[in-house]
């Protein structure tokens, strides 16, 4: 033993003499600057990270929370499973209680409300449409729902592509103006966050290109746009199963590269506004469109019901409109394809192995083994994971109802929205007549100016003019009441509005909250209030800061344009916050500008 050392040691000496010296390195300090940078965003990313299991089994993902009291996005096909409950955990290793808020199926998202705090951290949402090829991006989530502690894993890498469209998958999924990346995103990233290099939250990871013989990701991967999804946040907010919309036209490329209207329903409001077979349409929803599939990328990002700018051109005349978008299914079509069986996502671990069995003789009949019970992490994506119970909050937290994935949540925001109007307009419960004497300007915004008096109360509305009045009365139907001639319902409207303020969202009739929409000429989000009243749809615009009432409109006949109030120039008047300017529109028409001088909202005395 003691020749065998003095044997080797020659050769250790020999090869620490020849082996060459490493000399140290200085590694710019810009370049350690940039990584402790990128290091601590994606350190504080990863907090806001959601790692999703619903209890019972169904599949799992990702998701991410956007405010401190725990509203998260995720995927729909992530949330399908749970149904109405799921488990989320987090990267300090706490887990929360957590139910489905609103979902919207065809473009794969839905909104779910964690529990069991109000300082959850949260993401700052960036602007997805400054996003460019070559920025870089990092995904973070729980890849084949390994984050059993919930810690999530983040993947780097840049933007491949921008704007691309996915054709609907089967009957219904449609992605629309995706992000491509090629940040690995694998099964159980879906419903996860893409952050820019800044650590702001630009996109949902939802789909990727996948090896064909495995579910193992080569590259290619989606996330669904964070400026689409703030379209339809307001709306998931409400609680309901959300529709996309459709220009009620067909477009098409023709050999110029035009986009051409080549259908167009002469029951849309595309139509009502001017649309025809032929025309070329030159710009949508903000965005120049050059060919027919940027114009279905540019249209799959608006929920049902929002109004965008349309500029169009008819033999060689430009024209520039707002349209209101319908829906592109009806009710009963879209529940029956959301409620239909959806499978958990291919890629996923499989459930737990079999225990084997011990070896016998042929034949030999053994007692079947207990099936295992998994609980960690709440059921782990396994089939055979353990049923939980759900928690009271939860029970509490949600309400069945036609048309919604979680009703309750709808009641939360309407009775936040008609407070704030309450609060501001001082009239609940006052049911006196209204009287207002105004100034107005006949169709247009300067002169001539003449004298009207609008008396409202519970019998009937009152526009008396120098040269007449028109008297709509109350109690019936309002169904084609379109009074004054010309106005699409003026009257209807002003005791609507009235209605509305003063006896409060329980007693006005149908009322829920629809979510944020735009008014035209107005980019900034307005809350909604959809209610059905006389047979008539109205729908009120409710400024999110100051809960003042800015539009009113009142459908009294679907076949033409609805009457549209719009309320501005509000002043403080006893208490009371009222407009000091009422535009009355109907269509593309200024129908009347309302300027009031003063209000009375008492009884007058008998004489």
């Amino acid at each position: 033993m003691k020749r065998a050392a003095s044997v080797i040691t020659p050769f250790i000496m020999a090869a620490a003499i020849i082996a060459p010296r490493v000399e140290a390195v200085e590694i710019d300090a810009a370049v350690l600057a940039a990584e402790a940078e990128r290091v601590a965003v994606m350190a504080e990313a990863r907090t806001k990270t959601v790692a999703i299991f619903p209890p019972e089994g169904n599949g799992g993902g990702s998701g991410v929370l956007i405010t401190p009291d725990g509203y998260a996005l995720s995927n729909f096909h992530v949330v399908k499973g749970a149904e109405k409950h799921m488990k989320c955990g987090l990267s300090d290793g706490k887990s929360y209680d957590a139910v489905v808020v609103g979902i919207d199926p065809v473009g794969d998202v839905a909104l779910i409300k964690l529990f069991g705090r109000d300082d959850f951290p949260s993401a700052e949402m960036g602007d997805s449409d400054e996003v460019r090829v070559g920025d870089w991006v990092f995904a973070s989530g729980n890849p084949f729902l390994l984050a059993h502690d919930f810690k999530p894993t983040v993947t780097y890498g840049i933007v491949s592509g921008i704007h691309r469209y996915q054709y609907p998958a089967g009957t219904l999924l449609e992605y629309a103006d995706c992000i491509q990346t090629d940040a690995s995103i694998n099964p159980g990233n879906s419903g996860g966050p893409l952050f820019n290099a800044q650590g702001k939250l630009i996109g949902i990871n939802g789909r990727g290109s996948f090896e064909k013989r495995g579910r193992v990701n080569v590259g290619v991967g989606y996330a669904i746009s964070i400026n689409q999804i703030k379209h339809f946040l307001g709306c998931l907010r409400s609680g309901r199963i959300v529709d996309h919309a459709t220009l009620g036209a067909r477009v098409a490329s023709d050999q110029d590269g035009r986009v051409i209207v080549a259908d167009v329903l002469d029951d849309s409001d595309a139509y009502r506004r001017g649309l025809r077979i032929g025309d070329e349409i030159v710009a949508f929803g903000g965005r120049q469109v050059r060919t027919a599939n940027a114009f279905k990328n540019v249209l799959g990002i608006f929920p049902q019901g929002y109004r965008v700018p349309v500029s169009y051109r008819t033999k060689g005349v430009t024209h520039h409109t707002y349209v209101r978008l319908p829906g592109v299914h009806d009710l009963e079509e879209l529940l029956q394809k959301t409620q239909g069986k959806m499978e958990p996502e291919k890629g996923l671990p499989p459930g737990p192995p079999k225990p084997r069995e011990e070896p016998g003789a042929p034949g030999d009949k053994k007692p079947e083994p207990e099936k295992p019970k998994f609980k960690l992490p709440f059921g782990s994506g396994h089939a055979d994971a353990e049923k939980a119970e759900i928690p009271k909050l939860v029970k509490d937290a949600f309400a069945e109802r036609r048309g919604y994935a979680n009703y309750h949540f709808n009641g939360v925001e309407r009775n936040r929205v008609c407070l704030a109007l309450a609060a501001r307009s001082q009239l609940q419960g006052n049911g006196a007549p209204w009287t207002i004497e105004a100034d107005q300007l006949a169709g247009t915004s300067t002169g001539p100016t003449s004298a009207a008096t609008l008396t409202i109360d519970d019998a009937q509305v009152e526009y008396r003019l120098p040269t007449g009045a028109a008297v709509l009365p109350l109690g019936g139907s309002f169904v084609g009441a379109a009074e004054p001639q010309g106005s699409g319902g003026m009257l209807a409207a002003l005791s609507l509005w009235r209605r509305l303020v003063t006896v409060g969202p329980d007693k006005f009739g149908d009322l829920q909250y629809e979510g944020t929409f735009t008014l035209p000429e107005r980019p900034e989000q307005f809350d909604v209030l959809i209610g059905r009243y006389g047979g008539v749809t109205c729908r009120f615009f409710i400024h999110p800061q100051q809960g003042d009432l800015a539009s009113l409109e009142v459908a009294v006949d679907d076949a033409v344009d609805p009457c549209e109030l719009f309320f501005s120039d509000y002043h403080e008047n006893g208490g009371r916050w009222l407009p000091r300017k009422i535009e009355v529109r109907h269509g593309d028409a200024i129908y009347v500008v309302l300027l009031p001088k003063s209000w009375q909202f008492v009884p007058k005395e008998k004489p």
